[in-house]
């Protein structure tokens, strides 16, 4: 732990300031499904164009790529969870610098409200600025992407709700879906390598850390990739216009503290999973602090959510260490009674 604290103080505040886009929140991304057409669903590898975190870009292209040790990949959720990985990386660390005691924030389109709770070192007043500084870029590099992965959960849980989030198109049929919770936990992580490369803009380094990444993978033309959704049709999911997912990863790290992608059996010859590690906070306690992450729901679903972890009504805040396990199960129950199918 120690190198590892050394390895952080050498990371200079500037590599914020660089490659920074400003605080403004990321833009709203549509997703999609991992099941065939119609709609541009499918892309080649190499064809994913250039990431762009603020404006929407004609050369920005969302969809989904299979990969050999990863499985599907929802490109529109890796991307969308690195930016907010990104924004809140900006956002912890000038929190931490004015020493704010909380921070709120909600992701765009949701009206749950997060709110982050900070308890500080007693010595903190007394440290030099850039000593400061140097604290809250380490901080901020392990709790952005701890509290971006939390919330995309807690998406997902509210998508299994019925919470509809644009109007009334259908939401209950997506929510963990097989690929989801691994494409959002592999853009935070790309978001930090994105950031941390101070040789390129944010964009830039991100496009390079995607393409990078998918090569790594075992990326496969969009051809494999739609073959691979069909293999399973009615099997994994029902339908074409609305389609309805029946295989359900639901693997958020509880057991081993990883989270391990679904492969479509027989795509790529003896391929192995590549699990991602969860995020952890660790280093707040090495440095002195603590936090506390509570999320208020004000959907209109709001009662039967938190009936689930408040059976006698008497709670309104969701605590993710504490309640995320519970709302897992609650589901996979559910699901498998639904589907007739076993959950991951």
């Amino acid at each position: 732990m120690k190198a590892k604290t050394l390895y952080f103080l050498s990371l200079s505040g500037l590599i914020i300031l660089v490659n920074s886009c400003g605080l403004r929140s990321p833009r709203i991304r549509m997703g999609t499904l991992p099941t065939p057409p119609p709609g541009p669903r499918f892309y080649e590898p190499d064809e994913l164009g250039n990431h762009s975190y603020r404006l929407f870009s004609p050369f920005e292209k969302n969809g989904i790529v299979y990969t050999c040790k990863a499985g599907h990949i929802d490109i529109t959720h890796l991307r969308w969870s690195a930016d907010y990985t990104r924004y809140f990386i900006v956002k912890i660390r000038n929190a931490l610098m004015r020493k704010d005691d909380v921070f709120t924030f909600s992701l765009s389109i949701e009206r749950s409200q997060h709110k982050v709770l900070f308890a500080y070192p007693k010595c903190w007043d007394s440290l030099s600025r850039k000593t400061k500084e140097k604290i809250a870029d380490s901080i901020a590099f392990d709790v952005a992407p701890y509290l971006v992965f939390q919330a995309t959960i807690w998406h997902e849980i509210l998508t299994w709700f019925g919470v509809h989030f644009i109007g009334v198109e259908p939401e209950f049929n997506s929510a963990f879906s097989w690929e989801d919770i691994y494409s959002n936990l592999l853009g935070t992580k790309l978001a930090v390598e994105a950031v941390k490369n101070t040789q390129y803009p944010y964009n830039r380094a991100m496009t390079l850390a995607i393409d990078r990444k998918l090569g790594e993978l075992g990326a496969q033309p969009k051809s494999v990739a739609i073959y691979a959704s069909e293999k399973v049709r009615d099997k994994w999911y029902t339908g074409y216009f609305l389609v309805d997912t029946i295989r359900k990863n639901m693997d958020i790290g509880l057991n081993d503290g990883f989270v391990t992608p679904v492969l479509v059996p027989g795509i790529c010859y003896n391929a192995q999973p590549e699990p991602l590690a969860v995020p952890n906070i660790d280093l707040l306690e090495i440095y002195g602090f603590s936090m506390k992450h509570n999320i208020y729901p004000n959907e209109w679903e709001r009662g039967k959510i938190l009936k689930v972890i408040y059976p006698d009504g008497d709670g309104n805040c969701v605590v993710p260490e504490k309640h995320f396990s519970i709302y897992i199960e609650y589901i996979k129950k559910q699901a498998v009674e639904k589907y007739n199918y076993i959950v991951d």
